[in-house]
C-alpha cells in the first residue's frame, strides 16, 4: 500500500483526538477554568458542530483546489487551533479555538479521503478509504488514553500544544510527499445536501444522528461518570478510555465482516439494541451501585461496550452505500456530518442531564435517543419492506 495513505491516517489521529480526548480532559479543563464539567462540555459541542456544519460548507467552498494545498490549509488551521488553545487563559478563546480546530478538522477528514481514493486508484478505493479512517478509529482506542494520561502530568494545555506538534510534522511530511496538481470532481454545496431526497437516505442520516446523540451523552461525560458515578480516582480515567477504545478497535474490525454475512440492517439493529442495554446498566452503576462495586463493574463494562459501539459506523455507512451507491461520496460525507451533529448535541443534552439531574441520568438520557434511532429504523423499514438483511 502507498506509503502516503499512512501519512494521511496519521493526520486523521492527530485531528480527529480532539474529538474523543475530551472525555479525559474535561475534568482537568472545569478545576482549571473554574467552570463546571458541563460547561466544559461545550467545548467538545464547539468542536463537534463546527466540523458538522464546516465540513459540506468548505469541501464546496475549495473543490476546485489543488489536494495538496487544501491539505496543507487545514492542517495550518488545526495547528493554529491548537496552539490558541494552548495559550487559552479563559473560556472564550478555548471555545474559539474548538470552532477552528472542529472545522478544519472536518476540511482535513473529507480532503484525505478523496486524496486516499486518487492515489490508490479506482480499484484499491475501499482499502484506501478505510486506511485513512483507520487514524480515527485509533484516535478513539490509542489517542484518547495516551491524550488524558498526557494531560495528568503537563495539563491540558500541554495536550493540545502537543497535538499541534504532531500536526505539524503530519503537513511536513505531506507537503513534500503529495503530488502536486491532485484534483477531483466538485459539487455545490446544494448538490451535496440534495442527496437526502434519494430514497432512504434522509432517514439513515437521522438514525446516525440519534444513535450518536444518545452515545456521546455519556462517552463525553466518561470522566464524571467514573470518578463520580463510580468512584475511581482521576488517574485510572486513562485506563478506563483504554478499555473502551480496546472495545471500539474490535468492534469496528468486526463490523464489516459481519455486515457481509447477516446483513448491514441486522449489524446496526443489533448494536442499538445493545447499545440501549448498556447505557440502561451505566445508568445502574453510577446510580445505585456501591463504590466498591461501581469501580470494577464499570471497567470491565468498557471493552464489550466500546464492541457494540463501534459495529454501529461501518454498518450504517454500507447501508448508506447500498441506499445510493451513485452518490456515495456525497451521503458518507453527510454522514460523517450527522457523526458530529449527534457528538454535539449529545454532548449538550449530557451536560444539562448532568447539572439537573445528576451522573446517574445518563445512561437514561443514552437511552431514550437509542430508542428513538430503533423506532426511527423499524418505521423506515415496515415503510419500505426493507428484510432485515438488506444494505439500505
Amino acid at each position: 500500500m502507498d506509503r502516503r495513505l499512512f501519512l494521511l491516517a496519521l493526520g486523521a489521529f492527530a485531528t480527529s483526538t480532539v474529538a474523543f480526548v475530551f472525555a479525559g480532559l474535561l475534568p482537568l479543563i472545569a478545576e482549571d477554568t473554574g467552570i463546571s464539567v458541563a460547561q466544559a462540555g461545550y467545548l467538545v459541542s464547539a468542536f463537534s458542530l463546527a466540523y458538522a456544519i464546516g465540513t459540506p460548507v468548505l469541501s464546496a467552498l475549495t473543490g476546485a483546489l489543488d489536494r495538496r494545498r487544501v491539505i496543507g490549509i487545514a492542517l495550518l488551521f488545526f495547528i493554529a487551533g491548537n496552539v490558541a488553545a494552548g495559550a487559552s487563559t479563559s473560556m472564550l478563546p478555548l471555545f474559539l479555538a474548538q470552532v477552528v480546530m472542529g472545522a478544519a478538522a472536518g476540511l482535513f477528514a473529507a480532503t484525505a479521503q478523496a486524496t486516499a481514493v486518487l492515489l490508490a486508484g479506482p480499484e484499491r478505493r475501499a482499502a484506501a478509504i478505510s486506511a485513512v479512517v483507520g487514524g480515527t478509529t485509533f484516535a478513539v482506542a490509542l489517542g484518547a488514553p495516551a491524550g488524558s494520561m498526557f494531560a495528568q502530568f503537563v495539563g491540558w494545555r500541554g495536550e493540545f500544544l502537543a497535538l499541534a506538534v504532531i500536526g505539524t510534522l503530519c503537513l511536513a511530511a505531506l507537503w513534500l510527499r503529495l503530488p502536486h496538481g491532485l484534483s477531483t470532481a466538485s459539487s455545490t454545496l446544494l448538490e451535496r445536501v440534495m442527496v437526502v431526497r434519494r430514497p432512504g437516505v434522509l432517514p439513515a442520516i437521522a438514525v446516525t444522528f440519534l444513535y450518536l446523540t444518545g452515545a456521546f451523552a455519556i462517552i463525553s461525560y466518561l470522566g464524571p461518570l467514573a470518578i463520580e458515578g463510580a468512584g475511581l480516582s482521576r488517574e485510572v480515567l486513562p485506563f478506563v478510555l483504554l478499555a473502551y477504545g480496546a472495545g471500539a478497535i474490535l468492534g469496528n474490525y468486526a463490523s464489516g465482516r459481519i455486515a457481509d454475512r447477516l446483513g448491514p440492517t441486522r449489524v446496526v439493529t443489533f448494536s442499538m439494541l445493545a447499545a440501549m442495554t448498556f447505557a440502561l446498566i451505566l445508568a445502574a452503576v453510577a446510580g445505585w451501585a456501591p463504590d466498591g462495586v461501581a469501580g470494577p463493574l464499570l471497567i470491565a463494562l468498557m471493552v464489550p461496550w466500546g464492541f457494540v459501539g463501534w459495529t454501529f459506523p461501518p454498518a450504517q455507512a454500507s447501508r448508506l452505500v447500498g441506499a445510493a451507491p451513485d452518490v456515495a461520496h456525497l451521503t458518507l460525507a453527510l454522514n460523517a456530518s450527522a457523526i458530529y451533529f449527534g457528538i454535539g448535541f449529545g454532548t449538550l443534552i449530557g451536560g444539562r442531564a448532568l447539572e439537573v439531574a445528576g451522573v446517574g441520568s445518563l445512561g437514561i438520557v443514552g437511552a431514550v435517543f437509542t430508542v428513538a434511532a430503533l423506532l426511527l429504523l423499524a418505521a423506515r423499514r415496515r415503510s419500505s419492506a426493507e428484510p432485515l438483511a438488506a444494505g439500505t
